[in-house]
């Protein structure tokens, strides 16, 4: 299933910006048996987590958040761009690899002490994603590890997660 996963994975050289090589994970949306099965092998990985609560990184986190809350069992907490959840929010900027910016959660989105699993489709810097666990524990809840689709290794993203557990299916 892998290495079916690998090669449905298209790099797209120069986007968004010179230099950079983007894994468009459409392919993989796009064909039914490989994205379940995608969604089960991060599931299987996952759930030796114990996660109380998925927490998922727009956009793409949450094709991914939602399908392993799912199957998981557990409750989904979506993190969004700024002006785009309707209550009382946290937030935390952050460095991305070509920019800055800044994610929200709602401020009781998760309860004190709860374990929560960090959701994204592809980590590469790190930022964004240690952002996240940042607003986790900004509100008492803890980060129980984070998961991914596509790690890319080149860019250490993993060391700004230490000394929680990162997870991933496809490593570059």
């Amino acid at each position: 299933m892998l290495e079916r996963l690998r090669a449905a994975v298209r790099d797209v050289p120069d986007f968004p910006k010179p230099g950079i090589v983007f894994k468009d994970i459409t392919p993989v949306l796009g064909d039914p048996r490989l994205l379940r099965e995608a969604f089960e092998a991060l599931a299987e990985r996952a759930s030796a987590l114990r996660p109380d609560k998925v927490v998922a990184i727009e956009s793409r986190g949450f094709i991914f958040g939602g399908a392993l809350a799912h199957l998981l069992q557990v409750g989904l907490v979506p993190v969004r761009k700024p002006g785009k959840l309707p209550w009382k929010r946290v937030a935390r900027s952050y460095a991305l690899e070509y920019g800055t910016d800044a994610l929200e959660m709602h401020e009781d989105a998760l309860r004190p002490g709860e374990r929560s699993l960090v959701v994204d489709d592809v980590i590469a810097t790190g930022g964004t994603a240690r952002a996240v666990g940042e607003l986790i524990e900004s509100v008492g809840a803890r980060v129980a590890g984070f998961s991914f689709l596509i790690e890319l290794s080149f860019l250490n993203g993993r060391a700004q997660l230490s000394p929680h557990e990162v997870q991933s299916l496809l490593v570059y």
